[in-house]
């Protein structure tokens, strides 16, 4: 079952620019698109949101970030409109009935085809290839078998608070991908901070925001890594 971490420090969603967004929101693949970088880089990346939806301020400043690198970042509305709200009538676990991985996974097809026209989702993909390299942060409904499938450079940075995946089975998905020499892969947990914090921080919380910051270095490490 989702805990009510998956939940905890919801976001205020706004359809609009925040104006301090560096990026716009267009069309791509058939979805709505929020979209920062340069648009001539050959340097794709595609950020899949969490419950929340790609609307989230939080979300977009860590897209903005990876743009400033250089990469060409897109974050889908795989949500379609439909974020899970805090005065949601629907308890979480029907609300993702709607809304599941292998949706995700179908979802993200068309618009990967954009990119290259144009020059638990991310599991699914790094285990075809789709992409280059994957990056997760407190990963959801991810299981072991899911890493033994995986066949790119993949990176998966964990809480120490989260029950929906534990620093017990994050370090089992580390076993399985060390299993793996082919594989190149990373695994890290933060300490002290909860399932979320990487994108749902509170600014007023000086560890769970310098915690966010690694991550996200981390992140745009592994993508330098193995994209550049």
């Amino acid at each position: 079952m989702s805990g009510p971490e998956c939940c905890e420090n919801p976001p205020k969603l706004s359809s609009g620019s925040s104006g301090g967004e560096a990026g716009h929101v267009q069309q791509l693949g058939g979805f709505s698109c929020y979209i920062s970088g340069p648009p001539h880089s050959t340097l794709a990346l595609l950020l899949v949101s969490d419950v929340f939806g790609y609307e989230a301020p939080k979300l977009r400043k860590l897209a903005d970030k990876v743009a400033a690198a250089g990469f060409y970042v897109v974050v889908p509305d795989f949500l379609r409109g439909d974020p899970h709200v805090a005065n949601d009538v629907r308890p979480l676990e029907l609300w993702i009935k709607d809304h599941g991985p292998d949706q995700g996974f179908e979802d993200a097809k068309p618009v990967i085809e954009a990119l290259k026209s144009k020059a638990k989702v991310v599991v699914e993909l790094a285990k075809y290839a789709y992409i280059q390299a994957a990056v997760l942060l407190h990963p959801s409904f991810v299981a072991v078998d899911d890493m033994h499938a995986v066949k790119v450079p993949i990176s998966i940075l964990g809480a120490e608070i989260d029950k929906r995946s534990p620093p017990e089975l994050v370090m089992q998905f580390e076993m399985a991908l060390n299993a793996k020499p082919e594989v190149d892969a990373f695994v890290k947990i933060f300490p002290g901070v909860a399932h979320g914090w990487s994108v749902r921080y509170k600014d007023e919380d000086e560890v769970a925001v310098k915690s966010a910051e690694e991550a996200h270095q981390d992140m745009l490490g592994w993508f330098e890594k193995h994209l550049k």
